[in-house]
Parts: C-alpha cells; sequence; structure tokens
C-alpha cells in the first residue's frame, strides 16, 4: 500500500505558448495558457522530495501513473505536469509543429513555482524527469543558460532524469548546465529519437565537466516504459532522426544540411517510427531509476 499517496492535489497555473524563437530569445510575447499539475504526496514527513514529471509527444498515457505510484512508493511526491489539455491538444506525434519544441522547458520552470511555494515539498530535493519530448525538455532545462532567462522559481533541481530525449538539435552554449547531475536512459534501438546523438552530446557534456550518465537498454525501442503495450510497432509519426539542426544565430534553428530555416515540411522529416513496451528493459529502467533517486536525492 506504499505506492497510494497521502494525499492528492490538482494545482493550476498559468505558463505561456511561445515558439522556439521566442523562447531561445527570451521573449515574453506568446499567449498566457492555463495548465496544471497532479501532485501526489507520499506517505510519511513533510517537506518532502518530489519528481516533476513531464509527458511526452503522446500526451499522458498509462506509463506517467505508474511511475506516479512508484515515486510515491519511495517515499517522494510526484508532480504530473500536463503541458496539453489546457493547449487543447491531445497529441503532436503527427504533427510535431503544433507546438515549439522548448516550450515545456517553460512550462516546467512555471510548474517549479507552484512546488516553490508549496509546504509539503522540499525544495532543495526536485527532481525533473521527462519522457521523449518531455525528456528533450527536461534535459535542456538544466542549461544554465536557460535558466538565467526563465527560471524565476528559486529552485536548481537536485537531478534531472531524461528518458529517451531527442537531441538533434545543438543549442548555443548548450554544454553549459547548472551544477546537477543528469541521468539519461535510452534504447539502444529507438528509431524515433536515435542514440547516436545522445552519446554525442553525451561526450560534450563529459568534456565540459557535467556530472552525467548515460544507461542504454538493449532491444528496447520508443517509450518502452509503457506497461500495456506488448512490443514495439511501426505507425506514423514525426521524427527528425535524419536531420542535423543548430541554432546558429541566437534563436534561429537551421537545418544544417540544406543553410536553410529548419521546418517539419523539410524532407530530412521521417514520417514514421517504431513505438512500444518492452517489458524486461522496462523492469530494469524503473529499478535503475529508484537507485538514482535514492542515491542522489534520499
Amino acid at each position: 500500500m506504499q505506492d497510494l499517496p497521502a494525499r492528492t492535489e490538482l494545482h493550476p497555473f498559468t505558463s505561456l505558448t511561445l515558439t522556439d524563437r521566442q523562447f531561445l530569445l527570451g521573449e515574453s510575447a506568446g499567449p498566457p495558457t492555463p495548465l496544471a499539475g497532479l501532485l501526489s504526496l507520499a506517505q510519511g514527513a513533510t517537506p518532502q522530495p518530489v519528481v516533476l514529471l513531464v509527458h511526452g509527444s503522446g500526451g499522458i498515457g498509462p506509463s506517467l501513473p505508474l511511475w506516479q505510484r512508484q515515486i510515491n512508493a519511495l517515499g517522494m511526491g510526484a508532480f504530473l505536469l500536463d503541458g496539453f489539455t489546457g493547449r487543447g491538444l491531445t497529441s503532436t506525434s503527427q504533427d510535431q509543429a503544433a507546438l515549439g519544441r522548448l516550450a515545456f522547458i517553460h512550462d516546467i520552470y512555471r510548474a517549479l513555482e507552484v512546488l516553490a511555494r508549496h509546504p509539503a515539498v522540499d525544495a532543495k530535493r526536485v527532481v525533473v524527469m521527462g519522457f521523449s519530448r518531455g525528456g528533450q525538455a527536461a534535459l535542456y532545462s538544466a542549461m544554465a543558460r536557460f535558466h538565467r532567462l526563465w527560471n524565476r522559481s528559486g529552485i536548481t533541481p537536485a537531478l534531472t532524469i531524461p528518458v529517451y530525449p531527442d537531441c538533434a538539435t545543438r543549442y548555443l552554449e548548450d554544454a553549459a548546465m547548472v551544477a546537477a547531475p543528469i541521468r539519461i536512459h535510452h534504447g539502444i534501438p529507438d528509431d524515433m529519437n536515435p542514440i547516436a546523438p545522445v552519446r554525442a552530446h553525451v561526450a560534450r557534456l563529459v568534456q565540459a565537466g557535467v556530472d552525467v550518465e548515460l544507461a542504454e537498454y538493449a532491444e528496447a525501442h520508443h517509450g518502452f516504459d509503457n506497461p500495456l503495450s506488448p512490443g514495439a510497432t511501426e505507425g506514423p509519426a514525426q521524427s527528425v532522426r535524419d536531420c542535423r539542426i543548430g541554432e546558429t544565430a541566437p534563436g534561429e534553428l537551421t537545418n544544417l544540411a540544406t543553410g536553410q530555416p529548419f521546418t517539419y515540411q523539410d524532407d530530412c522529416v521521417a514520417r514514421r517510427a517504431h513505438v512500444g513496451g518492452h517489458a524486461a528493459a522496462g523492469v530494469l529502467l524503473r529499478q535503475a531509476v529508484a537507485a538514482q533517486l535514492k542515491a542522489l536525492v534520499g
């Protein structure tokens, strides 16, 4: 029964819906957007550590409530951020242009403001964990540049856990991170967000002195922690796996193969990918994350 929360709360808050250019330039011109997060507090003493969970392009699927339960069982709170419903979205899997790829990072910082005010939350032990699009947001939310531009919460997360993130884009100053550990988890055969750019980015971070580790999972495709999926199947999905994208000047994301501004209409954008669960890899992932949370957050 330890996975049952002692208390559950729904917290509305306001974010902005920003284009990638607006986010990169620090422009607050996007429309105010009502979002919400579900906070489940674990049994036991408060204030307690909290893991901020950020969903991917498919929205809040079955893996996220399971993560909430397992985090609560560790004696930690979980805050499940919904970045879609307030924007009238249910998925961006087949239309990634429907929402800026960096919009979730702004949402993370606004959610941190909610947690910073909560008396049951230990603000010194907040973890950001995201999956796919949310994993990309989690990873790059640890960039020092973006903290300076957008994070007004007063919280610097104690740990960041990106799960199968997209690392196809190079941002200016993207190896300068806040001083906290990063633990990335990724499937080797993932063809939605391939592992090769992740390995390359991790190598750059290591060279820059960042405390970062990459755990790799054999036979694990994208979304391998889905407990209701028996295995990966190929289906329609937009992927930038064949693209090389770089921020060539502040706010300018360029298709490095063409020298033109990147769009999801570019020829390099793939239209299909494998997505689905892998039971054994999912168990290993959950065990590894639990161990990291205990060791690095306590």
